[in-house]
């Protein structure tokens, strides 16, 4: 099995046959025969002159492939063929999802995923997922919008809100899929940094409806390389931009699905996009979405205003805090508890997906309280767990 390549295609059903693109392509890797537009594979570097001039934007289809199509199967495509089932980097079945090209970034997703305790595939409603459009190799240069400290002066956490803007360069994500950001200089090898992996926290269509922008929910860390200079950034500062990474820890497009999100910290940047795609795409109402939230306290909490103003119709939100005076510690199992009975009926809905992000300490608490709401319901979590799973509805993705 050859290792997957990205590979650029053109969409032979949107293409107009203008050939902007072959003309501004300054290495000669597009050309044409008298059916289709087509992009020589051993030629092309993604230097991506090309995305901005095509009216279209039929020039911005890319596939995963094993095997790269030739010129003479592009020429003879009336469509573009769907993305192919692959396996990943270490040789096991992927559901057809490739999460990323890079070994680092796909090792790192893989630890992400680990507790879910098998193979994550993405929902079957899922949009498919753009992967590897930019490495470290070729990265794209996102422009500083904004950077806002979302936690409270006292808090113990400094948590930033980053809003990164591409310009004219394509930059096509989904929610649940993350970016690397790389910061510049160097280890203390003396070898370029490498990239920080970070979720994405608003939705596919930017932080306004229609932005090529994106944004990101960052903690600082006391010696983090990648978190303090991400939080120190000024508006109209350049960064290196790698990405989009993650296939399968995507929302579903099914507008009926209903969605218990379960987090902590800046694992609420995924939630965050979730919430924003839903109230852009089906304001009217949904099949449901709750949110149970931990921080150490109100002030620690990112997006706790913004997240009061979402009514309680169409974001349900259980907040657990463990740091609030004169109050008992709760946490996110701890408050999974308390709704023991609404969680389990949740359980036994066959549209219900469930979504945990945030630091691997959470995961055996949230798993061993998922244990017990199952077992008070008559129910065995990990058999619930596992048909879950393989079916597209359970996603975990903790670091």
């Amino acid at each position: 099995m050859n290792k997957p390549v990205k590979q650029h295609l053109i969409d032979p059903e949107l293409c107009i046959r203008c050939y902007t693109c072959e003309e501004v392509c300054p290495i000669d890797a597009i050309t044409h025969d008298d059916n289709n537009v087509v992009v020589d594979f051993d030629k092309c570097n993604f230097c991506m002159d090309c995305i901005a001039p095509c009216p279209t934007g039929t020039i911005d289809n890319w596939r995963v492939v094993t095997t790269p199509y030739t010129l003479e199967e592009q020429c003879s495509w009336t469509e573009l063929p769907e993305q192919e089932d692959l396996v990943s980097a270490d040789g096991s079945q992927a559901g057809g999802t490739i999460e990323a090209l890079d070994d680092e970034i796909e090792r790192l997703l893989k630890e992400a995923h680990a507790g879910a305790g098998g193979k994550v595939v993405a929902p079957p409603s899922a949009s498919k997922a753009t992967v590897n459009l930019y490495n470290a190799q070729h990265t794209a240069t996102a422009t500083v919008q904004g950077n806002y400290r979302l936690t409270g002066e006292t808090a113990d956490s400094d948590v930033h809100h980053i809003i990164l803007d591409f310009g004219q360069q394509s930059m096509p994500v989904l929610e649940g899929q993350s970016i690397g950001i790389i910061p510049p200089g160097t280890d203390a090898n003396g070898k370029p940094h490498i990239a920080r992996l970070y979720s994405i926290s608003s939705p596919r269509d930017g932080e306004r409806p229609n932005t090529n922008n994106l944004s990101l929910t960052i903690k600082r860390e006391p010696h983090g390389v990648g978190s303090n200079y991400m939080c120190d950034l000024k508006k109209g500062d350049k960064v290196n931009v790698t990405g989009p990474f993650g296939g399968t820890f995507l929302m579903p497009n099914d507008p009926q699905a209903n969605l218990i999100m379960i987090c902590t910290g800046t694992g609420s940047a995924p939630f965050r996009a979730f919430t924003m795609r839903r109230q852009r795409t089906t304001p009217g109402g949904h099949g449901g979405m709750t949110l149970f939230f931990g921080a150490r306290d109100p002030d620690a909490l990112p997006y706790f205003g913004p997240l009061k103003k979402v009514p309680e119709t169409f974001l349900r939100k259980l907040f657990a805090f463990s740091r609030v005076a004169g109050a008992p510690k709760e946490y996110v199992q701890d408050k999974m508890r308390v709704e023991a009975a609404s969680v389990a009926e949740a359980l036994k809905n066959p549209g219900t997906h469930v979504y945990v992000c945030g630091l691997k300490a959470m995961e055996a608490g949230v798993e061993q309280a998922f244990e017990d709401i199952a077992r008070g319901a008559g129910m065995d979590w990990q058999t619930i767990r596992a048909q879950m799973r393989e079916q597209g509805r359970y996603h975990l993705e903790t670091y």
